[in-house]
């Protein structure tokens, strides 16, 4: 089988993580070899000491997309729920997979930040609001949302199952699915 890098880049809380897992047992089911490339893991055990300055951001984004591109090019489907909170740093990935060939899609997932900092799944947005933190993309650092991704979802408009269903749609119609 074919494997591709599906990058899901949006806010924090936006969804990327619950539909990287909802879309990844459905292709295991389907007899895909995937992986689900963790941001929070990857920042853990391949990325530790890396900060969130703009450079540490873009290396850690480079890491990750050299990782997915490896596990693509060896017939998995890397599904890569990350930030990636700048433009530059998810074409470098693009090319990167360009150059060797291998399948990349950008998915969007496009979460307004009111219903993120809402969802507030690990309790970043509340700790940027009492000061404990700064720096929370899309708060008070900056978030380049995707001009033209391979596909936008508006997660917060539809269930998690609609929302993989559209990029099982999108992978099906790519031959990746």
């Amino acid at each position: 089988m074919t494997g591709a890098t599906i990058w899901l880049t949006g806010l924090p809380s936006a969804g990327k993580t619950t539909l990287a897992h909802e879309l990844a047992g459905r292709l295991r089911g389907e007899g895909h070899r995937v992986e689900v490339l963790d941001g929070d893991e990857i920042r853990e055990f391949l990325s530790a000491g890396l900060g969130f300055t703009r450079a540490d951001r873009h290396t850690n984004v480079q890491r990750i997309g050299f990782v997915a591109e490896l596990l693509a090019s060896n017939g998995v489907k890397a599904l890569v729920p990350v930030i990636a909170p700048y433009a530059d740093s998810r074409e470098a990935v693009r090319k990167r997979h360009q150059t060797e060939g291998t399948a990349y899609l950008e998915v969007h997932v496009a979460t307004p930040v009111e219903v993120c900092s809402e969802r507030d799944v690990k309790g970043l947005y509340a700790k940027q609001a009492a000061g404990e933190i700064s720096g929370l993309t899309g708060v008070d650092d900056p978030y380049e949302a995707p001009e033209s991704p391979d596909l936008r979802l508006e997660s917060h408009t539809q269930t998690v199952q609609e929302s993989a269903a559209a990029l099982h749609t999108l992978l099906t119609e790519r031959g990746l699915a």
